[in-house]
C-alpha cells in the first residue's frame, strides 16, 4: 500500500511512519523541516502537498498543536489543505488523530463532572482546533477515519489496546504512541472503520 503521512516528524507521525515501513508499505513522509531524509511540503497549501497525495492509497494526518494552550487552528486548516489536495488528485483514504479528552460520553461522574470541565477550559484552544478538524474531516465526503487517543506516553508498543467506537473507552486515560500507530496502520486497510471515529487506550 502506498501511504502518505503527514506530520511524520513528530512522536506520533514518526511511530506511524516507522511502524508502515516495517509492515512493508511504501511510506512517503511528509515533514515541514529538511532533515535529508523526509519529504519536505507545505501542509497549509494543497499544491505543496498535491504531488505526494497523488496516487497514494491512504493518506495519514498525525499533525498537532505547535503551542499546547495558545489559540491556533493549525489541525483545521491543515486537514482542510489535505482535503483539497486528495480530492484533486483522486486519493480517496484519509485517517486523522485527533483526541478523545474532549468528548464526554459516558465517563464517571468523577471525570465527567470534574475533571473535563477543567481541562476543556485549559486545553480550549486545541481541542476547539480539533473538534473544527473533525468537522471538516466528516464533511469532506472522503473515505476517512478518525482516531481518538486519551493522554500520550513514550511507552512500547503492547498491542494490548482497547478500542471503542463513535464513544470513549471506559477508564481509558492513557495510551503509548507506539500501540496509536499500530492502531492508525491497522484502520487504513480496514474498510469497517470507514467514517467511523474510533477511540483508543490501554
Amino acid at each position: 500500500m502506498r501511504i502518505t503521512v503527514l506530520g511524520a516528524s513528530g512522536g506520533t507521525g514518526s511511530k506511524i511512519v516507522e511502524l508502515a515501513r516495517g509492515a512493508g508499505h511504501d511510506v512517503t513522509a511528509i515533514v515541514r523541516t529538511r532533515n535529508g531524509r523526509d519529504t519536505v511540503a507545505d501542509v497549509m497549501d494543497p499544491d505543496s502537498i498535491g504531488p505526494h497525495v497523488a496516487g497514494a492509497d491512504a493518506v495519514v494526518s498525525a499533525i498537532g498543536p505547535r503551542a499546547a494552550l495558545a489559540p491556533t487552528s493549525v489541525q483545521t486548516d491543515s486537514t482542510r489543505s489535505v482535503v483539497l489536495a486528495m480530492k484533486a488528485h483522486g486519493a480517496r483514504r484519509l485517517v486523522v488523530v485527533s483526541n478523545s479528552g474532549m468528548v464526554t460520553d459516558g465517563d464517571d461522574p468523577f471525570t465527567r463532572y470534574l475533571v473535563k470541565p477543567v481541562l476543556r477550559r485549559v486545553l480550549r484552544h486545541p481541542w476547539g482546533d480539533m473538534a473544527r478538524m473533525e468537522d471538516v474531516v466528516r464533511a469532506s465526503g472522503l473515505e476517512w477515519t478518525i482516531v481518538r487517543p486519551p493522554q500520550l506516553t513514550n511507552g512500547p508498543r503492547t498491542d494490548a489496546y482497547r478500542t471503542a467506537v463513535g464513544t470513549n473507552v471506559r477508564g481509558g486515560m492513557r495510551v503509548s504512541r507506539a500501540d496509536l500507530a499500530a492502531l492508525v496502520v491497522r484502520c487504513l486497510a480496514d474498510p469497517g472503520t470507514v467514517r467511523q471515529a474510533i477511540s483508543v487506550a490501554n
